[in-house]
């Protein structure tokens, strides 16, 4: 039997103080892939863009995506600023930079989130998928071996937009 390494992180938000969490509340199972020294990734889908591979991140407290990423969306009309917010790097440095809502994100192909808000960063970054999200689909497990997201409290898979065809095509 494969050894299961998993951070809960403390994330049974939602569930009430000493519940018990049922093998039924991590329905959706999303795999990850490898990229690297402890770095993974899901394939995930932002609403209005297409596919976009987004870096598995507990330690960032928001999703990010890069600025290329949010010029595309704000051509198809898919986000709206909501405000600056000063960002702590891992590095220890500090950094202003604006969040936005987008309409919807997919975590893998059937776990949708609908209005996330995302933190833009400059230039080509990595876009990451922050607690923000993932608090969202909590009780979660985050499995090393085999790398995989066990996640509760998914959506309903969001509406094929015509953007979305079109990303595809690109």
């Amino acid at each position: 039997m494969r050894k299961l390494m998993s951070l809960l992180a403390g994330l049974l938000a939602g569930a009430a103080a000493g519940s018990a969490v049922a093998a039924a509340d991590f329905a959706t199972m999303v795999d990850m892939r490898g990229k690297g020294a402890a770095t993974f990734v899901v394939e995930s889908r932002i609403a209005g863009l297409g596919p976009v591979e987004l870096m598995v991140d507990t330690g960032s407290g928001y999703t990010t995506i890069n600025e290329e990423i949010l010029a595309r969306l704000q051509g198809n009309s898919d986000v709206r600023y909501l405000r600056q917010l000063r960002g702590r790097l891992a590095n220890g440095s500090e950094i202003d930079v604006p969040v936005y809502m987008v309409e919807a994100i997919s975590i893998g192909a059937n776990c949708w989130l609908n209005d996330v808000e995302v933190a833009v960063f400059p230039g080509k970054t990595r876009p990451i998928l922050g607690l923000n999200a993932l608090q969202r689909t909590a009780p979660f497990i985050f499995s090393v071996e085999p790398p995989r997201l066990q996640l509760s409290n998914c959506g309903q898979a969001a509406p094929v937009t015509e953007a979305d065809v079109a990303a595809l095509d690109k």
